[in-house]
């Protein structure tokens, strides 16, 4: 995954080198660049892409801290300056790395891979977070005018009434206009699974198996001969 990054110096120098430095690399993908950081402001908040700003502090207008607490939306800072006296402030800030110049390529690459780790965990917990939001409840039509909230965790059984479904789960059981089929068709496929024409269960909260009938919260449910096998196979995983 490449990183997006912009630089903000207003030693053309040192924009130089770190541009030749970004441009030997295939993990990052330079955006843009700044002299000064007003007029990065603006650019930073409206692109969400960014990933990585290389970021001088002895700046006119607005120094590089400043700049920082400006912003409310903060991609991760690596700092290069030639002054080491501000980088307990700089770490303070939760900065990710600070380099001071000149900057050699090793150094460079040192802090490349501490972004690109920290990148990794970002994405990772935006994903799960994403993940868990979009598969933390469903909402049913109980009646014309009433939708119920339903957690998926707390899901039992569904069991098929004809053409309505009787959702059985830790608090309460609600009764749906709807099929079975389609009902089990919206629920997640690795959490849930149909044993018998008329019962979809949650797989976690399975509590015995006999024979072909499965326990769930002390009642007994049975396996229908055709989905025997497929239940097998998810009961293993």
């Amino acid at each position: 995954m490449s990183l997006t990054c912009v630089i903000i110096d207003d030693e053309p120098l040192a924009i130089k080198v770190i541009k030749n430095f970004i441009e030997q690399m295939n993990e990052l993908t330079l955006k843009s660049t700044f002299n000064n950081a007003v007029e990065s402001i603006q650019y930073i908040q409206e692109h969400e892409e960014i990933d990585l700003i290389f970021l001088d502090i002895n700046m006119p207008m607005l120094d590089g801290y400043s700049f920082l607490e400006s912003l409310k939306k903060k991609p991760d800072v690596i700092i290069t300056t030639a002054h080491e006296e501000y980088a307990v402030k700089g770490y303070e800030m939760e900065i990710l790395d600070y380099l001071v110049k000149p900057v050699s390529f090793p150094r460079f690459v040192k802090a490349i891979n501490k972004a690109k780790s920290q990148n990794s965990i970002h994405v990772s917990s935006k994903t799960q977070t994403q993940t868990q939001t979009e598969a933390e409840h469903i909402f049913i039509k109980i009646d014309k005018k009433l939708m119920k909230k339903i957690y998926l965790e707390e899901i039992l059984v569904v069991e098929s009434l004809k053409d309505y479904i009787k959702i059985v789960t830790l608090t309460g059981k609600y009764i749906v206009h709807q099929t079975l089929s389609s009902f089990t068709d919206s629920l997640p496929q690795d959490r849930f699974i149909r044993i018998h024409r008329s019962y979809t269960i949650a797989i976690s909260k399975v509590q015995a198996i006999e024979g072909s009938s499965v326990e769930i919260a002390g009642f007994r449910y049975v396996i229908g001969r055709s989905y025997l096998s497929k239940f097998k196979e998810a009961i293993l995983k």
